[in-house]
């Protein structure tokens, strides 16, 4: 199992659609509005890097509104 936090920019004044949207994808533990330099944080999950890099690519980076995403894959040391 892999997870990860994606850290989402948007379009001005999208953040709440974008995040309302987003935690419904498959995949998606939680999705929350945030301040600072990105909108919206998310915690995924996947079966392997390669899926969670499809849900990133596929599914999350159309979504209307997200203008960049940054994945953050949890390591644990």
């Amino acid at each position: 199992m892999v997870q990860a936090y994606i850290l989402i920019q948007t379009e001005v004044g999208k953040a709440s659609t974008v995040a309302d949207f987003v935690s419904k994808l498959p995949g998606i533990m939680h999705a929350e509005d945030v301040t600072g330099p990105y909108d919206v944080i998310v915690r995924a999950q996947s079966d392997s890097v390669d899926e969670l890099g499809r849900l990133v690519v596929a599914e999350i980076q159309k979504v209307d509104g997200i203008t960049r995403t940054l994945t953050c894959p949890i390591v644990h040391l």
